[in-house]
């Protein structure tokens, strides 16, 4: 069994080497709002590229770094992160995405590009398959996992510096082993684990926080009602996209609760985050059926995302968006009559 992952990991890094050699230029394409195992991901392909077919490589997003552990581990890595919307993509002769796929909503890659090269560990679009190289595992907890091993079959040691990215990408991704991992994701952990910087490590696990962190975290407790095993946040308008998939991981520890939904607005779109600590279930599949012909999304068995556009200045509309997502939500999780209840008075 061992010898044949060998083998299969040998014939894909000699496909995406193919793929890449003779080529001027690439460009690296993360979700909007990139977490570390993108980011990690994104630095340990790029440093393959480097290495295996001297390619000069940019890495870029649709929209910017709002956590603060994020920030730091983007300067820690001393990525020139660019804006997709900046970027003439002409100039690009190789387009790769890690930790998103095509037309997925989450991204801002032009449904008229069609990336050579996706590397991803969420469940596998339609679109993805014509593109002409692909590696979806949607069994492993990280994009970064997968990514090391390419660089273990490569026989490229990682830096000090990627292989504490790479950790930091695991770790975040699948709550420090708790959730969603593979042994593949054991093993490159356990790998790259002696190499980690821990002093770095402790840094970007506490970097410091804006005052506007702790405004949002108070009104989005405010806001928050559970209904039977459901915990809902609106967080109405936001500058920190990043902020709607914290408080959902947060919500998600309410004593009774098996499901929290947390959703904001940003330049025009609804953006929804959902956990879940039923094992049995799929919060891809559930995020999929609240924004069913509305929007986009998907995600792991336990945490989706997803967005829908919306016309703010449309109130009513708005209105009625938010209960169809709330009407969905409970009739999936069996919610539907439940009455709701503050998380936390307004005056506490």
């Amino acid at each position: 069994m061992a010898k044949d992952k060998a083998i299969r990991d040998r014939e894909r890094l000699e496909r995406l080497c193919e793929l890449m050699r003779g080529r001027k230029s690439m460009l690296i394409v993360m979700q909007d709002f990139p977490d570390p195992d993108a980011v990690s991901a994104a630095a340990a392909l790029k440093e393959l590229a480097r290495v295996m077919a001297a390619i000069p490589v940019s890495v870029a997003c649709g929209g910017a770094v709002g956590r603060s552990e994020n920030k730091e581990l983007v300067r820690y890595m001393d990525i020139n992160l660019l804006r997709i919307r900046d970027l003439d993509l002409a100039q690009y002769d190789l387009v790769a995405m890690v930790d998103t796929q095509p037309k997925t909503g989450n991204n801002a890659l032009s449904s008229k590009v069609m990336p050579d090269i996706v590397i991803d560990h969420h469940p596998i679009s339609r679109i993805t398959r014509r593109c002409a190289y692909h590696d979806i595992r949607k069994h492993y907890g990280a994009t970064a996992t997968i990514l090391y091993e390419y660089l273990k079959t490569a026989g490229i040691p990682p830096s000090t510096q990627l292989a504490t990215a790479l950790v930091y990408g695991i770790r975040s991704d699948t709550d420090d082993l708790g959730r969603e991992i593979s042994q593949f994701d054991v093993d490159a952990f356990v790998d790259l684990y002696p190499y980690v910087n821990h002093r770095i490590m402790g840094r970007i696990q506490v970097a410091s926080l804006p005052k506007e962190y702790f405004e949002m975290l108070h009104y989005a407790l405010i806001s928050a009602r559970q209904y039977g095993r459901c915990v809902v946040a609106n967080l109405c308008l936001i500058e920190n996209p990043d902020m709607i998939g914290e408080v959902a991981d947060l919500l998600l520890r309410t004593e009774g609760c098996d499901w929290a939904l947390c959703f904001g607005y940003f330049e025009g779109r609804m953006l929804l985050s959902l956990r879940t600590s039923v094992a049995e279930s799929n919060a891809g599949v559930l995020m999929r059926k609240i924004v069913w012909r509305k929007g986009t999304g998907g995600g792991h068995g336990a945490m989706s995302g997803g967005q829908i556009a919306v016309d703010l200045e449309d109130q009513p509309a708005t209105r009625k968006l938010e209960r169809l997502v709330l009407s969905r939500l409970l009739k999936q999780t069996g919610d539907e009559g439940a009455r709701a209840e503050r998380l936390i008075s307004s005056s506490s």
